[in-house]
């Protein structure tokens, strides 16, 4: 019986999963957590087959969560549930040590498929996602500008390329307003950009939302 862990901040999100877990006959939800803190300590204190990922917890970000779960348990596989599809981003969190990435809006075939795969041994991208970041790396004699950006700022560089408001990337992320303007600060002084637009520009420029 694979045993899995859910950590989501949104419990509606993890009832869903339990309830298409529960629909298979090797998959058992063990546990699950609603927050960073929850995850650290449940997986110090039980074991499991599997973590699944919210890469957008409250407070610190998902991919500074993924490093620490990789401090503290390297052998646990992490399939990332994500709601930002971007290519650049889920090469990070695989980067990170993630063995999957999948977007909440995927069929429940596919997280299945995805937990089997990944407590198998394997990884898993769904095959339209895989042959874009193929593609990317093997353009990697190219160097982007924002490869400088922490992990951080290039998720708040995403959102701000979407479009999305200082208030409203401070609901998403939770963290507050005057944090996500720190974040967008660094980042036009990094990418020597003047202001919104030129970001925006810049991540439709290099297909990255």
């Amino acid at each position: 019986m694979i045993k899995i862990l859910i950590a989501d901040d949104h419990p509606i999100v993890r009832q869903g999963l339990k309830q298409i877990i529960s629909e298979t006959a090797d998959m058992v939800v063990k546990d699950e957590a609603s927050n960073s803190q929850e995850v650290i300590e449940k997986i110090q204190k039980s074991k499991f087959d599997i973590l699944i990922l919210d890469i957008s917890m409250p407070g610190r970000s998902g991919l500074d969560i993924l490093k620490d779960i990789k401090t503290e348990r390297p052998d646990l596989p992490v399939l990332i549930l994500t709601m930002h599809p971007e290519d650049q981003l889920a090469a990070r969190v695989l980067k990170a040590g993630a063995s999957g990435y999948l977007t909440k809006d995927s069929a429940a075939e596919q997280l299945v498929s995805a937990v089997r795969k990944i407590v198998a041994g394997g990884k898993y991208l769904n095959p339209e996602l895989a042959e874009r970041i193929a593609f990317m790396i093997g353009n990697k004699s190219k160097e982007y500008p924002h490869e400088i950006l922490s992990d951080r700022e290039f998720h708040v560089m995403c959102l701000i390329g979407k479009g999305k408001s200082i208030r409203e990337i401070s609901e998403e992320l939770m963290i507050s307003p005057k944090t996500v303007s720190t974040y967008r600060t660094r980042i036009l002084e990094k990418m020597n950009f003047r202001n919104d637009a030129d970001i925006i520009h810049y991540t439709i420029e290099n297909k990255i939302i």
